[in-house]
């Protein structure tokens, strides 16, 4: 969803089929925060409509703004959580491949045929490999 102010109240208004004064009350309430020019205009992005169309969407199924509002805070709140779950997953995979990447300088390759064999002194047995001998 592109986050780039574009449209004036006027246009954005138009777009979502709502009054501008309702799009200042949802300003107001903190519904939506659109950015604004140095000459103080009101510019909506794309994401501020998909907003602006969710709002309308639940006040059409019956719930008023003080419901809108925390559900949008829910909503904004599973978003960056999700977005901390990524990081940290994606933190704690790159922790396991170090690890296991310092694990593979510390094994030593196993022959098969490398095998220890007695041999006999007089006083003690001691052990050799086949490929010492």
């Amino acid at each position: 969803m592109d986050d780039s102010p574009r449209y004036m109240i006027s246009v954005a208004a138009e777009l979502v089929g709502m009054h501008p004064q309702t799009l200042r009350i949802y300003e107001n309430k903190g519904l939506v925060r659109p950015k604004r020019t140095p000459g103080n205009t009101r510019l909506y992005s794309d994401a501020d409509l998909e907003r602006l169309r969710t709002i309308q969407q639940m006040t059409e199924l019956g719930l008023n703004l003080a419901g809108v509002e925390r559900v949008i805070a829910l909503q904004d709140e599973l978003l960056r959580m999700r977005a901390r779950l990524e990081r940290m997953e994606r933190r704690m995979q790159e922790e396991i491949a170090r690890v296991h990447k310092q694990y593979r300088r510390d094994l030593v390759p196993y022959s098969q045929s490398t095998e220890l064999l007695p041999i006999r002194t007089t006083r003690t047995t001691t052990w050799t490999s086949r490929n010492s001998r």
